[in-house]
């Protein structure tokens, strides 16, 4: 994220809606059409691809976003198996689209900030050099993303990184089941704030890890964090307009 606007050529285009999207919101109406209840299972990945002409993997993400969500649970030999019928409250906090309240920016990114800013000693003691340089690689790929998906799965892949050097792995369980909500907000940064501000923040955490200041460390993954707010209120306050 980057505190000088970006370019138009530093942007990406936009979605209105993703194949993702379409096929979660499919599933939606699919149960609600069906009468189906907590206990009854979804038809098959296969059988979905069909009904929503939808690839398997699209179809596999939708379900994962649902499962992160807690309305069905994935259950081997079964398929996936509807565990929360309240689908409308649960989904309307997933329906993010181009817009993202306040709210749940707070919630998302304050849960972020305990987690990676919270992850900061560890990482100074356990961080080598070898370390740093691969997520310089990550970082960088950034910049060669030829779509907002891509750029915001290495911008992912970068956080998540972090982690798994921190060495807590409940930690990075947690994380990564969040992995679809985060992924929505990343990509919405994307939308709005192209590419470069990103990669350039990112840099700055990274020269803070190499440099073991702490106090530096915290300040700009902390600013990262709470940069996408001000993306959210102009979309929010331009919609009041």
């Amino acid at each position: 994220m980057n505190p000088h606007p970006a370019t138009n050529e530093q942007k990406l285009p936009s979605r209105d809606r993703s194949a993702v999207d379409t096929v979660v919101q499919g599933i939606k109406t699919h149960i609600q059409e069906n009468g189906l209840t907590v206990g009854d299972q979804l038809p098959s990945e296969r059988e979905l691809g069909e009904k929503f002409n939808a690839a398997r993997n699209t179809v596999r993400e939708a379900v994962r976003i649902l499962k992160a969500y807690g309305v069905v649970d994935v259950r081997p030999k079964v398929g996936a198996v509807i565990v929360n019928r309240h689908l409308d409250a649960v989904l309307d906090l997933f329906s993010f689209q181009l817009t993202i309240s306040r709210e749940t920016f707070l919630d998302i990114q304050g849960f972020r900030k305990l987690i990676e800013v919270g992850s900061v000693d560890a990482l100074l003691s356990r961080a080598t050099n070898a370390d740093i340089g691969e997520l310089t690689r990550v970082n960088n790929g950034i910049l060669t993303a030829k779509s907002v998906q891509e750029a915001a799965q290495r911008d992912f892949e970068f956080h998540s990184t972090l982690l798994v050097l921190a060495g807590n792995k409940t930690v990075l369980d947690v994380y990564t089941s969040m992995k679809p909500i985060i992924m929505r907000l990343m990509e919405t940064g994307k939308e709005t704030d192209g590419l470069q501000g990103t990669h350039e923040t990112h840099a700055r955490i990274l020269n803070a890890l190499a440099q073991r200041d702490r106090l530096a460390f915290k300040y700009q993954m902390s600013t990262h964090l709470d940069h996408g707010l001000n993306f959210i209120d102009q979309t929010v306050g331009s919609k009041l307009m």
